[in-house]
């Protein structure tokens, strides 16, 4: 079985969000499963993995010369990069400021038109398309070609000038959105199936309070629309052969867990402590809880407990964390960026994985937190209700705490529980061995993309 895949982010090459390692998870174990799966993405100009010459490819006079350049991705994905009028750009989305790129519009409908020529030229069993940025590519193909669309975030819609339904000669009606257009909206009414990721969220966005204004197509579909829980590269991230650390461990032996706590605190120029690390791993956003985390700071002296985060994203939220951990030294650390080794030393030598979510659709950081030894405290939402059970109210099956509500007074009890139960020794390698024992990896979440890849292509 032939299947294109499309997504503005595929890590390690182009890495914003979560949506980078669903993507480059899933499509590394359909190649692995026998799928012949080709990924196309835009060829922003940050990276270059070996790509071969650019080649023209044929398109609609209003997208401009647009070139293909070849190379492999991960263990043998043919990989496709489209460089189009505008698509280059040092940052995917935003600019310096963290505003959306003028001209985002132009550029993503590009690609999409790009997509749509590419089934003509490839011939896919199947085309998957990711989040609204490959969205209006449902309505630039030249025949039906069973078709999934995957929502990894239905917060970012990519709403463009009504202008462009020009462009959409399949259902245009489907996109417009309120006068406007809207990708999302259009590749849930004309995809075969869509997949939210996670079975929790599916629920979510088909009410009105979570579904963003698109909660009502998203109910018209029905059984076509369900949720399919991502998974993690248990390869990268595997404590017991994590190249990041120097102390690696498994559940048979966690004395490495200790030596990387002990690395952390040094490298946080803490002195040895009994009391709790709680790490954060997070975008900088409203939807991630960050400004409630950074409210229970002057609280932490009360668990006792430290808190270190790590994070990038929105200019505000980032100087807010500056502030209030600037003279917080003693018990609270910020560090602004991406850092893909800092992350692993924070799973592996944190206590307590803090994510104060106000929505999640899936969220990899738990799960990645887990297979570390590191107990997750989360709020009950998307996919952190799918993965986290509390330990407190579902005993032998808990492998974290969750917060009932997402409110400082919930997310304050749930840390106080956890620190009670990460200083009984006894209590607290149960449950990091729940979560550390537990298959994250993507080999059941391929297995069901196939089932699904080939249940729209049977009729």
């Amino acid at each position: 079985m032939k299947v294109l895949f499309a997504t503005a982010e595929l890590a390690p090459l182009v890495r914003v969000g979560g949506l980078s390692y669903a993507a480059a998870g899933l499509v590394r174990q359909l190649h692995a499963d026998g799928i012949e799966v080709t990924v196309v993405v835009p060829d922003y100009g940050t990276f270059d993995a070996g790509l071969g010459a650019a080649q023209p490819l044929d398109m609609p006079g209003w997208v401009g010369i647009t070139t293909v350049r070849e190379g492999i991705f991960g263990d043998g994905v043919p990989l496709l990069a489209v460089r189009t009028p505008a698509i280059e750009r040092p940052h995917p989305y935003n600019d310096e400021a963290g505003q959306g790129w003028h001209d985002n519009d132009f550029r993503f409908m590009a690609f999409s038109a790009a997509v749509a020529r590419l089934v003509d030229v490839l011939d896919p069993d199947v085309v998957h398309l990711n989040d609204w940025h490959t969205g209006a590519a449902l309505g630039m193909l030249s025949r039906h070609v069973p078709s999934v669309f995957t929502i990894h975030n239905l917060a970012y819609q990519g709403m463009a000038n009504a202008g462009w339904a020009g462009v959409l000669h399949r259902r245009p009606e489907a996109y417009e959105w309120h006068g406007i257009i809207n990708p999302m909206s259009g590749a849930i009414a004309l995809a075969d199936r869509v997949v939210a990721v996670s079975p929790n969220y599916v629920h979510e966005i088909r009410r009105p309070e979570g579904g963003f204004g698109l909660d009502g197509p998203l109910r018209a579909r029905g059984e076509n629309v369900l949720g399919i829980l991502n998974g993690i590269d248990t390869e990268q991230w595997n404590p017991a052969t994590d190249g990041y650390m120097a102390d690696r461990y498994d559940t048979d032996d966690l004395s490495g867990k200790a030596a990387a706590r002990r690395s952390l605190l040094v490298e946080c120029e803490w002195a040895t402590t009994r009391h709790p690390v709680i790490a954060m791993v997070t975008r900088l956003t409203h939807q991630k809880g960050v400004d409630l985390a950074l409210d229970m700071i002057d609280y932490l002296d009360h668990f006792p407990a430290k808190l270190v985060i790590l994070g990038s994203g929105d200019r505000e939220l980032a100087e807010r964390a500056h502030w209030a951990t600037v003279g917080r030294g003693d018990v609270a650390r910020f560090v602004e960026g991406y850092d893909e080794a800092m992350s692993h030393r924070l799973f592996a030598g944190a206590d307590l994985l803090l994510m104060p979510s106000r929505f999640e659709p899936c969220g990899l950081a738990q799960m990645q937190a887990m297979i570390y030894g590191t107990i997750p405290m989360v709020t009950d939402v998307g996919g952190l209700h799918d993965t986290v059970v509390d330990a407190d109210l579902h005993g032998p099956a808990g492998n974290g705490f969750v917060a009932g509500e997402v409110t400082p007074m919930a997310l304050l009890d749930t840390i106080h529980r956890a620190t009670r139960a990460w200083r009984s020794p006894s209590r607290r390698r149960t449950i990091q061995l729940r979560g550390m024992r537990h298959d994250w990896s993507w080999r059941d979440p391929a297995r069901r993309h196939i089932e699904l890849y080939r249940n729209i292509t049977s009729g």
